[in-house]
């Protein structure tokens, strides 16, 4: 004999239907936290090519992740688009915990010159540590006639045509040198390259007579006497290089245009992870050996929580959306 459930016996059924299902959707986030990082390998999408700068402070940081977590860390370069290609890819992986970007300072100026990026920065992804930041440095070749940016600057004022290389359309050592040219009213033509390890490659070659990228990319070819440094682009000195200038030293009083690392996550990302992430990360800068080895390419370490990393980011890319349309800068 079939049974006829009451209207209101039905609906009862289908509102504890409803909501177990709905506390089922609420505890998957806290089950994959609880779970995190047993699953499956932790991957760091460093966003440039390898050698670059991103590469070194991403190959630092996982094998203390690694030691510290129980887990696999992987490094996995996924270069091009001045680190928008990677960000990308961070942005549409799931939210699981398993898959973070290692940025650069790029990251703050993409939305601002590239119309077509296929993330929202801001909506897209969450910042998980600020690692430090460092001066960037302008450098010439060894055998270059110039001893200093003031011989730069008067080089490029007199007519002769003064070329620098960055790692990329857009990146920060391209902004900061378009408007050290503006200011100076001196033509200095930009060679973008693919990546620090490119750019490097013809720095020390002499195909490019200047390169402009941070002390740590640059201080190892400083160190074997390849190329010579002319200023860096910090309001102080860096203390790697004291005796190397400031920009602002060199006439352009006020000038500090710093780089800068971090790591981010899918936006969903469960809160207690990227907490969780930021504490291990924050303990592996502190590290002598990991602490060593990026304090001396010269990155100043910035150990803080995900809402002040997040807080920087945010700066940056108002402080660089506003210099980028005051000064009409296009991307390549």
């Amino acid at each position: 004999m079939t049974r006829h459930r009451s209207p209101l016996t039905r609906a009862l059924v289908h509102a504890v239907g409803a909501a177990a299902l709905l506390a089922s959707a609420l505890a998957a986030p806290t089950a994959w936290a609880q779970a995190w990082p047993t699953r499956q390998p932790i991957k760091l999408v460093a966003v440039f090519p390898p050698g670059g700068s991103v590469d070194q402070v991403a190959r630092i940081l996982a094998p203390a992740l690694q030691q510290q977590l129980g887990q696999t860390v992987v490094v996995d370069n996924k270069g091009g688009a001045s680190g928008s290609i990677g960000t990308a890819a961070v942005a549409a992986a799931p939210a699981d915990g398993y898959t973070f970007a290692v940025v650069f300072d790029t990251h703050g100026v993409n939305p601002s010159l590239i119309a077509s990026l296929p993330f929202d920065t801001r909506k897209d992804l969450a910042a998980v540590a600020l690692v430090g930041t460092g001066a960037m440095l302008l450098a010439t070749h060894a055998d270059s006639p110039y001893k200093n940016f003031g011989d730069v600057v008067a080089a490029a004022k007199a007519g002769k045509a003064v070329s620098y290389g960055s790692i990329g359309s857009g990146s920060l050592g391209h902004l900061a040198m378009t408007l050290l040219a503006r200011n100076a009213q001196a033509d200095l033509v930009h060679v973008p390259y693919r990546g620090g390890g490119p750019l490097m490659n013809d720095a020390v070659a002499g195909h490019v007579p200047l390169s402009v990228g941070s002390v740590f990319l640059i201080k190892p070819h400083l160190d074997s006497k390849r190329l010579r440094p002319l200023a860096v682009t910090t309001s102080q000195r860096s203390a790697n290089l004291p005796d190397v200038p400031t920009v602002a030293e060199s006439g352009f009083a006020g000038f500090d245009a710093p780089a800068w690392w971090a790591v981010l996550a899918p936006a969903k990302t469960p809160p207690e992870i990227v907490k969780r992430m930021n504490d291990e990360i924050n303990a592996a800068l502190r590290l002598p050996e990991v602490a060593g080895k990026l304090a001396a390419q010269g990155i100043e370490l910035r150990t803080g929580t995900p809402q002040a990393a997040q807080q920087f980011i945010e700066q940056q890319i108002t402080t660089w959306a506003k210099v980028v349309k005051d000064n009409g800068i296009k991307a390549d």
